[in-house]
């Protein structure tokens, strides 16, 4: 089948040639090749301005990425087989890294698939198609995740603020019999989650490498676990051996998934579930003299987009000056964004300025990212965007 062009301006080709897979709409030559002609979710043939092929990619005319490249191969189709294939090798990779079926299966850019991210927990499948061309072939997909893993269950958490950016609707789905209590393995416990509404997927499988160093380090500690969601580093800090943990949320669902991961893990009585804000908990931790000797600031995104910079940036700095304040001396700070827009250096420098504030002696001592199941895509660094940073204060 002959794909309808999509021309690029003189010069824009330059990134994808480098190996980006997204082009913005402000780089398409539209006098040549409207991106009206296209509906949401087309393929077309990419091409420099000169003619010369650059690849198959997936259209969106109503979106600022208005394009994002699937193949570079001009024979390749883009059909069940082409799902199959890259579905199968991101699998054989998650079957090298990981012994049981909890993971990461797809993620996104990083898997050459753009738009698209599944999480697998064990029969169940949890995936979003958070963009046009995704939607339009989620069939496909679904097809060839079937046949590949055969999972009890699909959800479809089709409900990410990304795909109002496409254009679609917010929806949830389940195909398939789900069962009544879904679990994610992580570092050789298990956690309930809720995969229709809990946040994103249900469970956030990135953190897993840095959550296992800061259970290492919590025996005999007292630990305090920010922005606890479902108890994911407070039961693994516990087990390990902490001597008592505090984990703070806001969320009353979080918290009762939590409480009952503490429970399936028989340290109910060394975590104490507190629901409230995150700060004034801090504030008045201050006030009291409460201290802790390992403390886990994981919180969500501050800087969601480029004009959330200088606000976020207060927050992250607030947050940890806070955090400080609460420490032992000597003790452990773990100090977390998931904002691409914080670059790790950043984040650094403000933790710097928060001990300056607190006349803290801080020390990096490890530097953590997103787990193997995230690969980083290195033309792309919208793709590298966890930090989880180590402190030794004094």
């Amino acid at each position: 089948m002959t794909l309808p062009r999509l021309r690029l301006k003189k010069r824009e080709d330059r990134r994808l040639r480098q190996g980006h897979l997204w082009v913005f709409s402000n780089e398409i030559d539209t006098q040549a090749t409207p991106l009206k002609a296209f509906a949401p979710g087309d393929l077309a043939a990419l091409e420099d301005s000169s003619g010369r092929f650059i690849g198959t990619a997936y259209v969106n005319p109503n979106a600022l990425i208005c394009a994002r490249l699937l193949s570079r191969d001009r024979d390749e189709a883009i059909d069940l087989n082409f799902w199959r294939t890259r579905l199968a090798a991101a699998l054989a990779w998650r079957e090298r890294l990981f012994p049981t079926p909890y993971y990461r299966l797809v993620h996104s850019e990083g898997d050459w698939l753009p738009g698209l991210v599944i999480d697998r927990f064990d029969p169940v499948c949890v995936v979003q198609a958070n963009t046009a061309g995704i939607e339009r072939r989620l069939d496909e997909i679904l097809s060839a995740l079937s046949d590949l893993i055969r999972p009890k269950a699909i959800v479809l958490r089709n409900d990410s603020p990304s795909r109002a950016l496409e254009g679609l609707p917010a929806q949830v789905e389940v195909q398939g019999e789900l069962p009544e209590v879904v679990c994610a393995e992580e570092n050789g416990l298990l956690f309930r989650i809720d995969p229709l509404k809990g946040q994103k997927t249900g469970w956030f499988y990135d953190q897993r490498p840095n959550r296992a160093l800061a259970a290492s380090l919590a025996r005999g500690l007292s630990v305090l676990d920010l922005f606890c969601y479902t108890g994911a580093w407070a039961v693994q800090a516990a087990v390990a051996g902490a001597k008592r943990v505090i984990a703070v949320d806001s969320s009353a669902s979080a918290l009762a998934l939590a409480q009952e991961n503490a429970k399936r893990h028989q340290v109910a009585d060394k975590i104490q579930f507190v629901q409230a804000e995150v700060l004034d908990f801090l504030k008045q931790a201050r006030q009291t003299g409460e201290r802790f000797g390992l403390i886990v600031c994981d919180p969500p995104a501050f800087i969601k987009r480029r004009k959330d910079i200088a606000q976020g940036i207060r927050g992250y700095g607030h947050l940890n000056r806070l955090a400080l304040a609460c420490l032992e001396r000597p003790g452990i700070l773990v100090s977390c964004s998931c904002s691409y827009h914080l670059p790790a250096a950043q984040l650094q420098r403000l933790i710097a300025h928060a001990a300056q504030r607190t006349a803290s002696k801080i020390a990096l001592f490890a530097q953590g990212h997103q787990g193997p199941d995230h690969p980083i895509h290195p033309a792309i660094p919208e793709t590298e965007y966890l930090k989880a940073q180590f402190y030794r204060v004094l």
